[in-house]
Formats: structure tokens, C-alpha cells, sequence
């Protein structure tokens, strides 16, 4: 197996899972105008070490960051991510659901719980931890970083594996905030339900909840 330590980012054609290079190599076949590879991390304009935020997902959608190769991008769940960091300054110019759209990052990064598109929009326990190493040493590479806004549970559950906490320490709610040591540092986790069109149809998480969760995270920056 390939030695993951200290890699932030896999390669586009990622072969740790193979159900999620079935399914990749399925979409190629079907799509292959599409980006269709472990989507990297949407890095701030000024460089990685300018991240104080850290925004973490899921995994990408099968028509949003697969098919464009940026996180959150293509999908109903990016047109109301991108419109809260723009309105709170953690984003400049203007979002169009491409990756070509000038939208830039200001102290923010955006990265995914798993790198690959899975079926049903459900990866399973051995494809998360696969990816649990990228993770941890996106994590771990920032300097700067103050925040971590985790979207869902499973985002949640994996960024404490990732770094080594028990889960039935930090319980996931929506707006909870848990202090954390990671490597010598103090970094605030922030909850927040996932941005998906499912929970905004539902009532689950309303605009007013989400900018709640990042009215907390500027609160929470230094």
C-alpha cells in the first residue's frame, strides 16, 4: 500500500478504495469531459499557510466536484456554501458553479472527509478511513489554522479520528463548538448540518442557521 504519511493531497486516480474506482472509472466511461478523480482541497488565493478556517465535507457530489474538480462546485449545496463565505469575507468575487468562475478563497481553505465521489453519495467505513491519512496531514500542514468548520456528522466524526480524539468526547450538534489539541495547538471545531439541497428542502438547516455557524467561526478567529 502507498505510504500516506504527511500527504495532504492524493492523486487525481487515487486506487486506495476499490469501489470508488469502480464507480470512477464507470462515470470516465460515461462522462469523460468530467473532472473524475480525488477532487484536491480549494486552497486560499494567498497560499495554504494564510488558512485560519477550515471548511470540511463530506465527499464530492457526482455532478458538483467530480464533474468540476472544486470542492463544493456544480451543486445546490456550493450555491449556498459560496454565498455565506462571500457575505462573510472568507470569499471574493463572484461564484458561477465552474471552476474557471474567478472565485477566490481569503483565508479559508475547503477540503472533503473523503477525496472521491462514492455511490449514493454514502462512502463506507474502510473508504473513509482509507482517506483518514489526507486528512490528518491537511490538517496537521496549516500553521495558521484557527477553525474548523466541519459539515455533518460523518465530516465531524472523521476530522476527530483524523486527529486522534474520541468521538464520544465532541457529540455532533448543530452549532456546537469543542476545543481541541492538535500537535501543541488549540483549534476550535465548529458543528454545522450539512449544507445539501435534502436539508434545505427539509427545514432542517435554514440560510439564518447556516450564517449562524459562521457567525460563530469569525468569533472564534483571532
Amino acid at each position: 500500500m502507498t505510504d500516506l504519511h504527511g500527504l495532504a493531497e492524493p492523486k487525481a486516480e487515487c486506487e486506495l478504495c476499490p469501489r470508488l474506482v469502480a464507480f470512477r472509472e464507470d462515470n470516465q466511461h460515461k462522462y469523460p469531459d468530467w473532472f473524475n478523480g480525488a477532487v484536491p482541497s480549494f486552497l486560499p488565493a494567498a497560499g495554504a499557510d494564510s488558512t485560519r478556517l477550515l471548511i470540511v465535507g463530506l465527499a464530492p457530489g457526482l455532478q458538483g466536484a467530480n464533474k468540476t474538480g472544486r470542492p463544493f462546485t456544480g451543486d445546490w449545496a456550493g450555491d449556498l456554501l459560496y454565498a455565506t463565505l462571500l457575505k462573510f469575507g472568507f470569499a471574493e468575487g463572484t461564484y458561477a458553479a465552474h471552476p474557471n468562475d474567478g472565485l477566490s478563497l481569503k483565508d479559508t481553505m475547503i477540503t472533503n472527509a473523503v477525496r472521491c465521489v462514492p455511490p449514493q453519495n454514502k462512502p463506507v467505513g474502510a473508504e473513509m478511513k482509507n482517506c483518514r491519512p489526507f486528512l490528518a496531514a491537511r490538517i496537521t500542514s496549516l500553521p495558521n489554522l484557527q477553525v474548523i468548520l466541519c459539515l455533518g456528522r460523518i465530516a465531524h466524526e472523521n476530522t476527530l479520528s483524523a486527529l486522534d480524539h474520541k468521538r464520544a468526547d465532541y457529540k455532533f450538534a448543530h452549532g456546537a463548538e469543542h476545543i481541541l489539541s492538535v500537535e501543541g495547538r488549540t483549534i476550535t471545531m465548529i458543528d454545522s448540518y450539512h449544507c445539501s439541497r435534502y436539508n434545505t428542502n427539509t427545514g432542517r438547516l435554514t440560510e439564518s442557521m447556516f450564517e449562524d455557524v459562521f457567525e460563530k467561526a469569525v468569533l472564534s478567529l483571532n
